[in-house]
This record gives C-alpha cells, structure tokens and sequence, in this order.
C-alpha cells in the first residue's frame, strides 16, 4: 500500500468531533487468516491413536492443536510425542474452557456414540466447527439436536465418512450416477470382521454396542451410494450372535437386511462382529461393478466392464485426505461433503432395520 493511501485511510477513520485516529500500529494489525486450521481430538482411544493423530501429521490444511482426554495417563505421552502446549491440553471438566482458545478451530469428536451429542453440542456452543466420529449418534433425534446446535452457532458439522472422500468410492459412484452401465438392478454388500473383545463400547448396548450402529452403517452407505438413491424401506431383517455370552441381552452380533429403492430396486446387506467379511456387487444393466474390499481403511479396489478401479495408497491416507477436505470446506465457506444430515439418513436406516428385525415386518423409510 503506497503512503497516500495508508494516509487516506487513516485519515477516512478519524473521529468526528474528538481528534482522535485508530493507531496505524493497530490498523494494520488484524489477524490474517489462518492457513492451517487447528484441531483437538477429543478421546484417545485407537482410532485417534492409531489413524487421526498421524494423518494430522500428513495434512495439509489443518494440525493437531490439542487434547481433550479423561486419562491423565495418557497427557504426558501425546505432548511428549506431537509437541502439544499445556494450555492446548484438557479434560471433560474443563471442556468448557476451550471456547477461549483461538488455537482451536475443529473439535474432533471419537467417543463412544453415546456421548456424541453431548460433546457436539459442546463443542458447538464453544463456537468450535465439529468433526463427528460414525455412527454420528445413537438416534435420529440426537442427530436433529446435534445439526441444530450447529446451525445455532453457525458452525460446520462434517461426520467422519472418510469413504465418502475416497477415489475408488468416488470412481464406482461416478459410474452409477452417470449410469454409465445403465441402470442398477439390484445390489449386494456386507462388512464386518471377527470382534472378540468383551468389554469395549461395540459389545455395550448403553454406550452405542451392536453390530448395526458400528460396521452397519458401512452396509447402509454401501447400498446408498452404490445405487445412488435413497431407499423407500426396509423390506425385512434379521439380527442374530451366536456368542451371546459377549453380545449380550438380544444385542446383535449380526444383522442381514433386504432395503427397497426407488424402481424396485432392492438391495440384499449384512453386516456382522463375527465374520470376516467386506465386498459389494453393484449389478447394473450393462455389467456388474464388484468392490473388495470396498471399505478398508486402504487397498479399497475393484473391477467393472469400464476397466479396474484401482488407486493405489496407504494408511492413514484416508483419515487425512478427510480431513483436509473437510478444512478446506471451512476456510472457503463451502458445504461439507458429508454434512450432518447425511449421518442423520443412515441412524434413520438403522433404527429402521432394528424395528423390522423386531416386529417381523416391514419399515417404510
């Protein structure tokens, strides 16, 4: 800026009357925009561990700024290891604090479903934009209230479908929705692996446990995006274990489940904590799409008569390219690619699955 102008914009910001001026020190001191956003990930448990605390280290446009952990354990080990300020450093008592901590854009939410909105609607309140673990909650009305916080505070709400962000995905989609095989006729899919651990959320029904709020909601977006439309109902399910000494008082261990789409259109998923299982067949006019796996955090891949879909790379990618490209849709005032009303549609579809496997009978959607 030349000094003529910095002289006529100081001199257009005098106070009428007082012969006072803003400071040129204070002028031309306004905070830039940040070009990495800060995150905090609240809950240390292997997903945060494991894969979103070292593809924060391979992200381009966001950090790990800070903690938010009820082990005190587990402080010293994550400072120690990515340089994390104590100030940067809370627990579920003090959450409430960060609202005051301008380090931290995105609170990162991987608790158990159970407490999902109550730190989204925290961290809301905080005026914090939210990044939301899957299954987003434990039921549809807990999505509505955690969305509404959102809009209420005029942050972004994304869930944590790093599918959604994926190549392959986004190739066999780009197939089905240009119906570049023609129409979908039918679909198959199934996720799951074998869980043995007794004690875990997944295997308590308080804390979100089951196999449908889990690895299901992998079988629901299978189908959705697969067909790429939205289904009118669940046509019949069934819930089973053949371990009920884990998965306890009726909790499913495994679910199957016929979903209706538009034209007929059905789609047959499983889903299940004692099979090693994960693939989908998109059976369409001109050909089949086979995805196996189709879910992995890497090696996600399949065929197609068009050709391979097959971009290779490695974990943690996922987790990073998601979060990168859910930081970029804040800093340029974009949509989320996978908004909270997309993790709303798939808790509907669980809760509908449920309620069909109980009663016996169908479920319009």
């Amino acid at each position: 800026m030349s000094n003529l102008s910095r002289r006529n914009v100081i001199k257009s910001l005098t106070l009428a009357g007082a012969g006072a001026i803003i400071s040129p020190k204070i002028l031309w001191s306004f905070p830039k925009k940040k070009d990495k956003l800060g995150v905090a990930l609240v809950g240390l448990g292997y997903y945060s561990t494991d894969l979103l605390a070292p593809a924060l280290q391979q992200t381009k446009h966001c950090y790990l700024a800070g903690i938010v952990t009820g082990t005190p354990s587990k402080t010293e080990t994550w400072k120690q290891k990515y340089n994390i300020p104590d100030k940067n450093i809370y627990n579920y008592q003090n959450f409430h604090e960060i609202a005051n901590n301008d380090d931290i854009d995105v609170i990162y939410v991987v608790l158990p479903p159970s407490m999902h909105e109550e730190y989204v609607v925290k961290a809301a309140n905080a005026g914090k934009h939210v990044w939301c673990e899957k299954p987003m909650a434990m039921t549809e009305a807990e999505c509505v209230r955690m969305i509404e916080a959102c809009k209420k505070n005029k942050r972004k709400l994304a869930i944590g479908y790093r599918l959604q962000h994926e190549p392959n995905t986004k190739e066999y989609r780009r197939i089905v929705n240009n119906k570049l095989l023609g129409k979908v006729l039918k679909l198959e899919d199934a996720a799951g692996y074998v869980d043995n651990r007794t004690n875990h959320w997944k295997q308590t029904r308080e804390l979100g446990g089951g196999v449908m709020l889990d690895m299901g909601v992998y079988a629901i977006q299978g189908a959705r995006l697969g067909t790429g439309m939205e289904p009118l109902s669940v046509v019949s399910a069934k819930t089973s274990t053949t371990r009920p000494h884990i998965y306890k008082d009726g909790l499913a261990e495994t679910a199957i489940a016929t979903l209706e789409f538009p034209g007929g259109v059905m789609a047959n998923i499983k889903t299940s904590f004692g099979e090693n299982v994960n693939f989908m067949n998109i059976t369409c006019e001109k050909g089949i799409i086979a995805m196996a796996p189709y879910s992995a955090y890497a090696g996600v891949k399949g065929k197609s008569p068009l050709g391979d879909i097959n971009t290779p790379y490695e974990t943690p990618w996922q987790q990073a390219n998601q979060m990168d490209d859910d930081a970029q849709s804040i800093m340029n005032n974009k949509p989320m690619l996978v908004p909270g009303e997309e993790g709303l549609r798939d808790i509907r579809i669980v809760e509908a699955i449920l309620k069909s496997a109980d009663t016996g009978r169908s479920v319009k959607l």
